[in-house]
């Protein structure tokens, strides 16, 4: 009896599945209408194209997608962190990872993860982590202070590119 129903479920779910994938869509695209008072012809429907299984395997991402990161709030990172040294950079996803350093005149060294997350020149498009030597925690004032001077940085090139 739970063989039958074993096997009534698979079949049921694979022609469920198959249905799925008909792409046989209600509308008619075939019929001519007319227009708003009957005067004019409808334009001919455009062909859509049907959606397989296989376009989850494909790459169709526009070759000529623009990068969704403040050139302002990337530079200004750069130059106020530029006492760490760079593990890791990548200016199509706005993050940026730095390796242990000390700030000039500091006795503690720190690494730093910014990740840029809009293209507007806006404090909620910079987040910010620091990490002490060995993993410490950092005091949230000091996030905030280096948060600051990344923005005010920012704000400087803009204004010096005459774009305010």
């Amino acid at each position: 009896m739970t063989r039958r129903a074993a096997r009534l479920t698979a079949a049921l779910l694979l022609s469920a599945g198959l249905a799925a994938c008909s792409g046989g869509g209600s509308g008619s695209a075939g019929s001519a209408t007319s227009g708003p008072g009957g005067n004019r012809p409808a334009q001919a429907a455009q062909p859509q194209r049907q959606s397989t299984i296989w376009d989850l395997f494909s790459n169709r991402r526009n070759p000529n997608d623009t990068v969704a990161v403040n050139k302002y709030l990337w530079n200004a990172s750069l130059e106020v962190l530029n006492f760490l040294p760079i593990q890791s950079i990548d200016p199509f996803t706005g993050v940026i990872v730095t390796g242990y350093g000390t700030p000039p005149g500091g006795g503690r060294s720190y690494r730093a993860t910014v990740n840029i997350t809009d293209p507007a020149l806006d404090a909620r498009a910079l987040k910010l982590s620091l990490q002490g030597a060995g993993g410490a925690a950092v005091a949230p004032d000091t996030v905030r202070a280096v948060e600051d001077a990344i923005l005010t940085r920012a704000r400087q090139m803009r204004v010096r590119d005459g774009k305010l």
